[in-house]
């Protein structure tokens, strides 16, 4: 007697993406960029394929409340380039948090989501916002509860 499996369809569950809204107040900045990369990568879903994108909306609030252990708010440096000669310029954790706290857990979660076209896609799915106010109360966010 042969036992039978059913297979899951992915195109079932592309009707079905949710929306999280995830408060980072006092988080660890590593470590929520790994739940909301696994997030928006679907790695929860049953059905997950890893040629699809079948990932939920992750809403990040209070971005300018995150933390960084040791002393990587003065060490840790992020580099860009102007695209001239010569054109590299150098920025702490410290100043990026006080500037640009959106920019900090957006390359976080980018580095953590594949270099491909279907990661980039994922990754329009992620949005950030310093404050505590955000626009996509019309998508019914769930609250997502990420502990350490």
């Amino acid at each position: 007697m042969k036992r039978e499996t059913k297979t899951l369809s992915q195109k079932s569950l592309l009707a079905a993406r949710r929306w999280h809204v995830v408060d980072a107040t006092g988080q660890t900045v590593g470590r929520l960029a790994s739940r909301i990369a696994t997030l928006l990568r679907g790695k929860n879903n049953p059905a997950f394929s890893p040629h699809l994108d079948c990932g939920d909306f992750v809403v990040v609030v209070n971005a300018r409340q995150l933390q960084f252990t040791g002393n990587k708010l003065r060490d840790k440096i992020y580099y860009r380039h102007t695209e001239y000669p010569g054109g590299i310029r150098t920025t702490t954790a410290g100043q990026m948090l006080a500037n640009r706290p959106e920019e900090i857990l957006r390359l976080a979660v980018e580095g953590m989501l594949p270099k491909t076209r279907l990661g980039h896609q994922m990754a329009t799915k992620l949005k950030i916002y310093a404050g505590a106010d955000h626009p996509h109360a019309a998508q019914q966010p769930l609250a997502l509860a990420v502990g350490e």
